[in-house]
């Protein structure tokens, strides 16, 4: 089929739907020989259409083709004789089937697709969540889906997702992170094998072979260069996954959460592509922030950028100069391993400091914020922190060589799996003190999607191919006994009800309001003292609350193997402190006042909560004796007698009555 080929629009990348045919824009030089590429639905070539170099504007190949309809529209480019995908395109196809072994048999080819349905939003806006009132929750898509008790083709997509919303909502969740949903390659060659019958890099062993299964790897996370302007298609229910995507988005919004996506970025990427994929997720899908992940991604860039002020930003670091700045960027988040490692040594007596435990503690800052986690899915889920010494990746194929060896863990005297009492017993402390210290952080807290509710990976701390039930979460343990999801839904509940320990504003261990104490401070066994040895696990963090609407807060971590007694510093003749939290006894339904307002003893591996109540001070002489004069005095007495009569009217009937 001959078409007519016109010049076409340089400004906006990739296949553009207009009224009388398609605009194809992708890059090329001007020497290079271009052309589109055109499939049949059997993804066999229906057509070539030259892309003339009159047609080039710096590097920027654009040509119109008219006549053509871009409904259902299957395409990819050739540059200089070699296939290459649209890197803008809004959808795959050939990648329908999750791990479909098939796409071998047609060399991995994969087309760009177009499929144009405009969505009517339910939700009028992103509830932009303030990052003091954030409690992130990160979740695979897939993994967080399959084990759901549901049948057939709606486990692992976003429809099984959005069906488990309310669960998210009544933990306390307010923002979701997605690990990557875009359009990624899941089947996986590994550069290396030491197995028998070594396949080179980018060759595929032949279907039904014995080390067929042996060789080929999935891609579970979807670390990898991707199609950054497709959701997908492996995670759709339906046929139309960007609808079902965008429902998803859609439905967090109304129930007043929000949608944070992970993208990752090779270090060769273009940084202008980088840019228009935030932009495109941000406006054409509404996600309300990106965790970026890659060590090419111009952040700096990324912050300035007008399209992305209201996204927020999550990065490993953030650099120096845009600390500087006169013009502070509270959309940007650090989301890196600091409070892991900080609180793992101290918390498994495998070293750490004190003085940087309380400075993760108070971390918060107006510049930019952030993010807290003693698990995520690179490294153990928290359940596996304190069952295993040792990582248990055999199965991932590289002689558990990968992942990291520096994990801080413990195994609380039985490597694995037990049903020992005392095992069991130190193991629920450890969770809890674990929980605690994250939720009782100034920055905002994250939770990795099944550490509620005891999912274990067996030990294995890189399940990045494990798409089973090692990758998989497990809800069985949360249907049989839910004492963790119980007690992590109070904490986020206590956390929300309590100021002190989420505030808007940076702390400064100064007295900024003048008030005679710093806004926060650090005690131990002795107030306003913190052992310096390198063995003391006690601490107690000091909010003063001097701010209209808080309460003076007393958090008491005590991570030693023995009871300790803690002295609570003394802020004044006009407070009392009241007891509201233990890791022994859960969040009190009421606070209780204790006896004893100086000393509080805490049993070993628990961490407590105090609040300090304002006592109204004594009413003046004045106050309780008016001064009456001698005319008052004759009024209240008229009164007085005035009130008498009125009460004697009122009653007289009911005297009558009686005998």
């Amino acid at each position: 089929m001959n078409y007519t080929v016109t010049e076409g629009n340089y400004l906006r990348f990739g296949l553009q739907s207009v009224k009388d045919g398609v605009i194809f824009t992708f890059a090329g030089e001007k020497e290079d020989v271009c052309a589109v590429i055109l499939y049949d639905r059997s993804l066999k070539v229906a057509g070539r259409v030259e892309a003339p170099a009159a047609f080039c504007r710096g590097a920027v190949r654009s040509i119109y083709i008219h006549g053509l309809k871009a409904d259902h529209l299957l395409y990819n480019y050739e540059i200089n004789g070699e296939t290459v995908p649209d890197p803008y395109a809004s959808k795959i196809a050939g990648r329908e089937k999750w791990d479909d072994e098939r796409r071998a048999e047609c060399d991995f080819l994969v087309c760009g697709s177009f499929e144009e349905k405009e969505y009517e939003w339910q939700s009028a806006y992103c509830p932009e969540i303030p990052k003091n009132e954030m409690v992130m929750y990160k979740l695979h898509v897939r993994g967080f889906s399959m084990d759901s008790g549901k049948k057939g083709k709606m486990r692992g997509t976003f429809a099984a997702v959005e069906e488990r919303i309310p669960y998210l909502k009544a933990l306390g969740v307010t923002t979701v992170e997605l690990m990557p949903v875009y359009e990624f390659e899941e089947i996986e060659i590994p550069k290396k094998q030491k197995l028998p019958g070594y396949i080179p890099q980018g060759s595929l062993p032949e279907k039904g072979s014995v080390t067929e299964k042996e060789k080929r790897k999935v891609n579970y996370w979807g670390y990898a260069k991707g199609s950054y302007f497709a959701p997908k298609a492996s995670y759709g229910y339906s046929k139309n996954v960007t609808r079902e995507l965008k429902h998803l988005i859609d439905a967090l919004h109304q129930n007043q959460m929000e949608c944070v996506m992970e993208m990752y970025f090779e270090q060769e990427e273009n940084q202008n592509l980088i840019l228009d994929a935030l932009r495109y997720w941000a406006t054409e899908f509404r996600a309300d922030g990106f965790h970026l992940i890659g060590e090419n991604v111009p952040i700096t860039a990324i912050a300035q950028d007008l399209y992305l002020r209201r996204s927020k930003i999550f990065y490993q670091y953030i650099p120096e100069q845009l600390w500087k700045e006169k013009e502070h960027y509270p959309h940007l988040f650090v989301y890196n391993d600091e409070y892991l490692y900080t609180g793992r040594k101290l918390l498994n007596h495998q070293g750490g400091s004190l003085f940087e435990f309380g400075n993760q503690q108070k971390k918060q800052n107006k510049t930019v914020g952030f993010v807290n986690f003693m698990a995520n899915n690179n490294g153990f889920t928290l359940a596996d922190l304190f069952s295993y010494c040792e990582k248990h990746n055999e199965a991932n194929g590289e002689e558990n060589a990968d992942g990291s060896n520096y994990n801080f863990s413990i195994n609380c005297g039985t490597e694995g799996k037990t049903t020992r009492k005392y095992v069991m017993e130190l193991r629920r402390k450890h969770l809890y003190m674990a929980l605690s210290m994250v939720f009782f952080a100034q920055g905002v807290p994250l939770l990795f999607a099944g550490d509620e509710a005891l999912n274990s990976q067996q030990g294995n701390n890189n399940a990045y191919c494990q798409d089973n039930e090692t990758g998989w979460v497990n809800w069985t343990q949360l249907k049989k006994d839910d004492w963790l999801f119980q007690y992590t839904k109070k904490l986020i509940g206590l956390r929300k009800e309590h100021r002190c320990l989420h505030q808007s504003t940076a702390l400064s261990g100064m007295d900024t309001t003048r008030c005679g104490i710093p806004d926060v401070s650090y005690h131990g066994e002795n107030a306003w003292q913190v052992k310096a040895e390198v063995s003391s696990r006690q601490l107690g963090v000091l909010y003063s609350g001097t701010k209209e609407g808080e309460f003076p807060c007393f958090t008491a971590y005590n991570m030693h193997w023995l009871p300790h007694h803690f002295a609570i510093p003394s802020i004044g003749k006009n407070v009392e402190w009241y007891l509201v939290m233990t890791t022994k006894d859960g969040v009190l339904c009421e606070a209780k006042k204790l006896e004893n307002q100086k000393d509080v003893l805490l049993e070993e591996r628990s961490v407590a909560i105090l609040l300090g109540r304002r006592i109204e001070e004594k009413k003046s002489r004045s106050e309780k004796k008016p001064i009456h004069t001698a005319k008052t005095q004759n009024v209240n007495k008229i009164e007085k007698r005035q009130g008498a009569e009125e009460l004697c009217k009122e009653e007289q009937p009911a005297r009558e009555g009686k005998v």
